[in-house]
């Protein structure tokens, strides 16, 4: 299966996406973001990162690069998507998923491993997990702080479409301890922690973030 790992202005983890989705036994596909060309691939990851410097808005600028309308177009087909922290402030601001991404409560850039609760093991990128299962992936992130108005986070929580939650302090001021959702069908998942960057026990602090990455390979799987 080949999963494609879109390259923005600023994008600093679409190596690690692309190293991720090896080590969980897919193929991964570089993508330009001046490029409107999925080059065939079966999923698409947005990776963390700066992308066009984060002017404006973080996401603001991204979601007009051409690939955004290929993305949109294949989210909405039902193609598995994932956004990474800038991937998913990209794809809040594609409307893809709602609400936003702000800066930290502290007003300070945070970098540490995580303890996150997942709330959602029925995603096309969280199956591989059991509902209330914690895991700890580094987090990363000046404006993370995850905010909608209270019928949208509302929505979020009556359709159970929290997928991860922060286990602790609340890190960066997030309603709800909120560190990742879903959209309705459950294909396209945005998260602020970083589970590519625990993938190996080499680096990071082990590897629960790699079933984010078999979880995408055996949903697709299962649809073939």
């Amino acid at each position: 299966m080949k999963i494609g790992v879109i390259t923005f202005p600023g994008s600093l983890d679409d190596v690690d996406a692309c190293r991720a989705v090896t080590l969980a036994g897919g193929e991964p596909v570089a993508l330009w973001h001046g490029d409107a060309d999925l080059r065939g691939v079966d999923a698409v990851i947005l990776p963390g990162g700066f992308s066009y410097g984060d002017y404006l808005r973080c996401g603001a600028i991204a979601r007009f690069a051409p690939v955004m309308d290929e993305v949109v177009a294949a989210a909405g087909g039902g193609m598995p998507v994932l956004g990474i922290c800038n991937g998913f402030q990209i794809l809040c601001e594609s409307h893809l998923l709602p609400g936003a991404l702000i800066r930290n409560d502290h007003r300070t850039f945070i970098c540490r491993d995580q303890v996150l609760q997942i709330d959602n093991a029925s995603t096309a990128w969280t199956s591989a997990y059991e509902v209330g299962q914690h895991i700890t992936v580094p987090l990363k992130n000046g404006e993370g702080g995850f905010v909608a108005d209270a019928g949208t986070i509302a929505m979020l929580e009556g359709e159970g479409r929290v997928v991860a939650r922060y286990v602790g302090a609340n890190p960066n001021g997030s309603l709800n301890a909120i560190a990742g959702i879903a959209n309705e069908r459950g294909n396209v998942v945005g998260l602020m922690p970083h589970p590519e960057h625990a993938v190996e026990d080499l680096c990071g602090p082990g590897t629960d973030g790699l079933a984010f990455f078999t979880s995408a390979l055996a949903a697709l799987a299962a649809s073939a």
